[in-house]
């Protein structure tokens, strides 16, 4: 079976790789690029740990297939943060349990970033709708809406002028 070249950017960095023609972005980023964090759940888009950030809209990386990624930009859970440093959703993720086994966790993570970049002070009842393309089957929802609702807050503040006033 023949391969092309494609060239992306992942994580902000410019990538090449080769991939089949019905090779999944899935399958390349973990294959082929060695991104494991994004993991196959259901292979069908119910699931959303395969949850990737593609030219800044959240996409399933299961529905899409590698040779689309050409000339793309691509966000994986690994670029969330610089390497030794956490996302501020990273943090609160930690500090509320918001995870057990973890393995949905770098999908959940993914899709809040996302939500939080188009919307930084999203309500309750917003962020559940944002994360609703992911499943866990381990731990409670309420925590990983906590979490998403503390790091908001803590990125809001962040991006405030001294003194707090706008």
């Amino acid at each position: 079976m023949s391969r092309q070249r494609i060239e992306a950017v992942v994580n902000g960095e410019p990538v090449e790789f080769l991939c089949t023609a019905s090779q999944t972005l899935l399958d390349a980023l973990r294959d082929e690029l060695g991104l494991t964090g994004t993991k196959e759940g259901c292979s069908s888009g119910d699931c959303g740990a395969c949850s990737v950030i593609v030219d800044g809209a959240l996409t399933c990386a299961c529905l899409i297939l590698a040779p689309e990624a050409e000339g793309r930009r691509i966000e994986t859970i690994e670029g969330m943060a610089p390497p030794g440093s956490l996302h501020p959703l990273q943090q609160q993720f930690l500090e509320h349990a918001a995870l057990q086994c973890g393995f949905c966790t770098p999908g959940f993570l993914v899709a809040a970033k996302a939500l939080l970049e188009r919307n930084p002070d999203p309500s309750e009842e917003e962020i559940r709708f944002g994360l609703a393309g992911n499943l866990c089957r381990c731990t409670g929802y309420d925590k990983i809406v906590r979490a998403v609702q503390d790091a908001a807050a803590q990125m809001r503040q962040a991006t405030q002028p001294a003194g707090g006033v706008r």
